[in-house]
């Protein structure tokens, strides 16, 4: 197992305490595909995925189907997706996600946030030597099929890491490669039962308890805001 494998396993901060966050955030982020690609699923890739994720967390069809409609609505908040960078208590780094119709009230909250618990707002890139930018896939098991054949075939596609757990096979591959294992997975039938755009630290600090406590402190106060999309953070997390 790699690094990939072993960020996944020790991710554990609360994420989505209540389905009404996670249809939210699903919804911005289905919005944002439909304007920026088109409405319609068989021609937006992007779109599409967003679908089934929202289908993996009981999204009603009828809060999917709004969101789409919500795109092209004249009156409709204009999103962007926004990148905050900063520095947590013990000098934790924390990259935080979001999408937002108004950057100026979502940074103003994301830096109280930080200004309470201890931390910093710093600037864009500063910490892209931590994080790696990597997509994700979740497909189906398929009868018949050798792991380690499809990893050999993957890595052709631009696939770096893969591993079988309990919700089904997990691809990690590098941001850009994202367009190609997509759509080889889509052309050989495979069950794309999930994708995530996620952000690997490279370096992962150990606290104490008592510092892991404070650093968490913050993140659940950060995933609390609504115009929060994802957070990552290079801090090891105890079972």
């Amino acid at each position: 197992m790699g690094r990939a494998f072993e960020f996944r396993k020790a991710r554990k901060f609360k994420r989505w305490g209540n389905m009404a966050k996670v249809f939210t955030r699903l919804g911005k982020e289905i919005t944002m595909a439909a304007k920026a690609g088109g409405g319609d699923p068989a021609t937006n890739s992007k779109l599409r995925l967003l679908i089934q994720n929202a289908r993996s967390e009981n999204m009603p069809k009828e809060n999917i189907e709004r969101a789409i409609k919500r795109a092209f609505e004249k009156d409709t908040s204009d999103y962007k997706e926004i990148v905050y960078e900063a520095y947590g208590p013990h000098e934790i780094a924390i990259v935080v996600e979001a999408a937002t119709d108004n950057n100026q009230r979502t940074v103003a909250n994301v830096r109280s946030y930080f200004n309470k618990y201890g931390g910093a707002l710093g600037t864009t890139g500063m910490l892209d030597f931590i994080f790696d930018r990597k997509c994700s896939f979740v497909v189906g098991q398929k009868e018949g099929v050798d792991i380690e054949e499809l990893e050999l075939e993957l890595i052709d596609f631009g696939a770096d890491e893969l591993f079988e757990d309990e919700g089904g096979i997990s691809i990690f591959a590098d941001f850009q490669n994202f367009g190609p294992i997509q759509k080889y997975f889509e052309e050989n039938d495979w069950e794309i039962r999930s994708f995530k755009f996620e952000r690997i630290p490279n370096d992962m600090k150990k606290l104490t308890a008592e510092e892991q406590q404070e650093v968490e402190k913050l993140l659940e106060k950060i995933e609390e805001d609504d115009d929060v999309t994802n957070v990552f953070h290079n801090m090891i997390m105890d079972e």
